[in-house]
């Protein structure tokens, strides 16, 4: 039997990125002997499997329209000479087999960042020629006629591609990310006081952690301003160039002193084994991996609408969903969630849910859709 040649495009491949973890995830779930595997990318760092094909496509660029441009026409050129028996982008570029709406719906994103940037800001974003071009790429890879398959990874963005696109709902495949619920496990007594004294948090105190880069979209504000109104702590896993900011906000809140910025972490495992609950009310976020981390150690989740994590908590059960901007349901949720020390039942029904999400499932539901697109040629 001939092997399976699939592509998988991805712009610019960072290890710590979602969408890089989901795509490695896969590969090595799939990686088997009926698979011949590649990657289109600009660049890609780390090490990538010396099994896959890497095909680098990186054109000269001038400012964000011709990056975008540009890549798009050498991947698509790469593709098409290559002749792969499917094509799955994780970019916006028609012409693809499959497409993996990772980052979601750009258009549904903008709504959401409408609500908490000036009138000026909103009015730059609808005139700004990077988000027109961003919007029309998008309508004209979900518009091809060559288009045989999305991905989502959650219920969530299935529904925004269904209310912004004449695509059929036949054509949408909801697949969750995978978690290894063995490498993330609930922490020790031991191992939560070795994380805490390392961040020095008190050991009987509540704590919160925000795990995200980019701090606007990811709610860092409003997570700061619910934890301010209590005496909980809050951990912070990440990068922003405004950091400065969101530090000065807890200072006039009078929480400086209870919050940890950490910066970004290489293995971010030890720092949830300090908290109780994950504290993540992001404007829009497709699913992000951290919801899947957070579960399998055991903690509680307070997320938002806006999150697709959010289809695995239920209120009360899992931890707590509220609107990203309502500052006072964040902390009412923050209050709610108990200290795993003195209660750790959310904490147990969250890795509970996410257990079955292996990368066994991943790889079984990917293979079948790959199946499926390939008996439509």
């Amino acid at each position: 039997m001939n092997k399976l040649r699939l592509a998988i495009v991805r712009q610019k491949y960072r290890p710590d990125g979602g969408a890089e973890r989901f795509i490695s995830r896969a590969l090595e779930a799939l990686d088997s002997e009926q698979l011949d595997l590649n990657i289109i990318t600009r660049s890609w760092q780390g090490t990538p499997n010396p099994a896959w094909h890497l095909h680098i496509c990186n054109p000269a660029k001038l400012g964000r329209i011709s990056r975008e441009r540009g890549f798009a026409r050498a991947a698509r050129a790469c593709w098409e000479q290559q002749q792969f028996d499917i094509v799955q982008s994780h970019e916006r570029i028609a012409g693809c087999d499959i497409f993996r709406a990772g980052d979601g719906v750009h258009r549904v994103w903008l709504e959401q960042r409408a609500r908490i940037v000036s009138p000026w800001q909103r009015l730059s974003a609808t005139l700004s020629p990077y988000h027109r071009y961003v919007l029309q790429a998008e309508a004209d890879m979900f518009n091809a006629a060559s288009l045989k398959a999305v991905i989502c990874n959650s219920e969530m963005v299935k529904q925004d591609i269904l209310r912004n696109f004449a695509l059929d709902a036949s054509k949408i495949h909801v697949i969750h990310n995978a978690i290894d619920s063995k490498r993330f496990q609930p922490a020790t007594a031991e191992l939560r006081h070795a994380a805490r004294h390392q961040l020095d948090l008190p050991q009987n105190a509540s704590v919160m952690i925000y795990v995200g880069s980019g701090f606007e979209r990811k709610g860092l504000k409003a997570a700061i301003e619910a934890v301010a109104e209590s005496d909980r702590y809050l951990i912070i896993v990440g990068q922003d160039k405004q950091l400065s900011r969101y530090q000065q906000l807890a200072n006039q809140l009078n929480c400086l002193n209870r919050m940890r910025f950490v910066g970004v972490q290489q293995d971010v495992q030890p720092l949830y084994h300090a908290a109780d609950a994950l504290l993540l009310p992001t404007l829009y976020d497709p699913f992000p991996n951290v919801v899947l981390e957070a579960m399998a150690c055991g903690l509680a989740i307070i997320t938002s609408t806006g999150c697709g994590g959010a289809e695995f908590v239920r209120d009360g059960e899992e931890g707590f969903v509220c609107d990203a901007l309502d500052t006072s349901a964040l902390n009412r949720a923050v209050l709610a969630v108990p200290a795993l020390s003195e209660d750790d039942t959310m904490g147990c029904a969250a890795r509970r849910r996410v257990e079955p999400y292996g990368p066994e499932r991943l790889a079984t539901a990917l293979t079948s859709l790959y199946q499926h697109v390939l008996s439509q040629r």
